[in-house]
């Protein structure tokens, strides 16, 4: 075992704050890293030491391997935490610290380089009979074999890179007369973003469900859930809204589901936190998808159900120390619901929108959480993801949880940019959401800009007339405060003048 007294978080935002923020309560030293643009940000702030690591343009700071090494060996850093996103799920970057004799915050690189290849997950998975969606194992090699497996395992079909995540990558194939283009769309794409243009086709699920399990394993034989996650509220194959626990599953579901995900795990000898996550038809029949082997963006919601700190365990196991907790000893209570709050416009396809925060006002209160990166003034650019926090509500039940969302939404107040905070608004008053009864086509199947320009424009009539009946209270206030000054200098008749007219 290796006691870690200084880590650097490779990373920025509301990630690097939340680890920091966990080391500190841990009696761990931090070095932050941080790009020009990010000189006053929060987690630079926050860190016990910070070092500029380069321009705005990541390839030239936060994924430069050998600047981040040795930045932390100049620091004098034991260890290394990635966060999520960048190099976190770069298996050379995991190697390359083994080799400075550095502590990485996750898993080996072997089962990052496994399971990163969605080709050879898969095959991996086949043999640990987790099961998968109908279609290849192997990546595709001859578009006329190709063409064969789609039309035995019926369209449509999804076009997916290997290599790729986040949706990228990937094109659904309604017909035997779109496939070619699709796959060379997918392909071309999957080569743009990863580099790696290697493609493999599944059976596309109808009125699929996006649920995901937590997993935590260390170096002593002990691989544990911790429960699930419901993250079918997507726009553009990305996550915008997370819940915890899945609405849907049984607890025969829920125990059949966290066993194969625990046997995806042990299939890779995985050891830290990481993240199955599955498909569920309209069947209830499930399928691996993939597995995030990092900390996935939506852990808060299972830290609220659970009461577990998952970034103090990820460094708990990567000193080499036994996980603490017994499967027995991890229980659920309550509902959790996360939504992520993007300088995105949701009326124009969710497309960026940058700008200085010139008010950023979180809401607060009885469960309530809010996982932020920026503060007031700071400016939202296109150099990075576009997250401006992660807002979580913590309820008895799912109703609960739902309906302190709505009111810390509408507590939330940013000016400067365009947010998914109506969109957040408007999923969570749906009946299709409180109902339970929604998958991952709920943007297409129910959301509009008419929608949400009606929305708008009943919260702006909500607002004015609170507004207007604030403003009568106060001048009201005032009249009376005024009168009664009056009434203090000895202007008695006067007073009783006014009263009477009043009357």
């Amino acid at each position: 075992m290796a006691e870690i007294n200084k880590i650097l978080v490779a990373n920025r935002g509301e990630i690097a704050l939340r680890v920091i923020r966990t080391c500190k309560e841990l009696g761990k030293k931090t070095v932050a890293v941080y790009s020009t643009p990010d000189a006053d940000a929060p987690h630079v702030l926050q860190a016990d030491e910070s070092v500029h690591i380069g321009p705005a343009s990541s390839s030239e700071s936060y994924l430069v391997i050998d600047k981040i090494i040795q930045v932390a060996k100049d620091a004098g850093a034991d260890a290394i935490h990635p966060g999520y996103g960048f190099l976190s799920e770069n298996a050379d970057f995991s190697k390359r610290c083994q080799e400075e004799g550095i502590i990485f915050i996750g898993p080996k690189p072997k089962a990052i380089r496994l399971m990163g290849d969605k080709t050879e997950a898969r095959e991996i998975m086949s043999k640990a009979d987790v099961p998968f969606p109908p279609g290849t194992k192997k990546e595709l090699e001859d578009i006329e074999e190709a063409e064969k497996i789609a039309e035995d395992i019926g369209y449509p079909v999804l076009v997916k890179a290997a290599a790729g995540g986040g949706g990228k990558g990937m094109r659904i194939v309604n017909s035997k007369d779109e496939f070619r283009s699709g796959i060379k769309a997918a392909k071309s794409e999957a080569r743009n973003s990863f580099g790696d243009d290697r493609v493999y086709i599944e059976k596309y699920l109808v009125e699929p469900r996006h649920v995901e399990f937590q997993i935590i394993a260390d170096e002593h034989g002990n691989t544990l859930h911790v429960f699930d996650r419901e993250c079918s509220i997507q726009r553009r194959h990305q996550k915008v809204i997370e819940e915890a626990p899945c609405s849907i599953l049984t607890p025969e579901l829920r125990s059949e589901m966290a066993e194969a995900a625990i046997s995806a795990a042990e299939a890779v000898d995985y050891v830290g936190a990481g993240t199955i996550e599955f498909l569920v038809d309209a069947d209830r029949n499930f399928y691996f998808l993939e597995m995030n082997t990092r900390l996935q963006v939506e852990h808060p919601v299972t830290e609220l159900i659970t009461g577990l700190d998952l970034v103090a365990l990820q460094i708990l196991v990567a000193e080499g120390k036994e996980l603490p907790v017994t499967q027995d000893d991890i229980q659920m209570s309550g509902h959790a619901v996360e939504c992520r709050i993007y300088a995105e416009d949701p009326r124009d396809n969710f497309l960026p929108s940058t700008g200085t925060l010139s008010k950023h006002r979180i809401p607060s209160g009885s469960g309530v959480r809010v996982d932020s990166g920026v503060e007031e003034g700071q400016k939202v650019t296109i150099n990075y993801d576009p997250m401006i926090s992660k807002l979580c509500t913590y309820g008895t039940d799912r109703d609960h949880a739902i309906k302190r969302m709505l009111r810390a939404l509408d507590e939330y107040e940013i000016a400067g940019c365009r947010t998914t905070i109506p969109f957040c608004k408007y999923v969570l008053n749906h009946e299709s959401f409180t109902s339970g009864d929604y998958d991952t086509h709920f943007v297409p199947d129910y959301f509009s800009r008419e929608k949400i320009d009606a929305q708008i424009t009943d919260d702006s009539k909500v607002k004015a007339l609170a507004a207007a009946l604030l403003k009568m209270e106060d001048s009201g206030q005032e009249e009376k405060q005024k009168l009664k000054n009056n009434s203090q200098n000895g202007t008695h008749s006067e007073w009783w003048k006014h009263r009477s007219k009043k009357k």
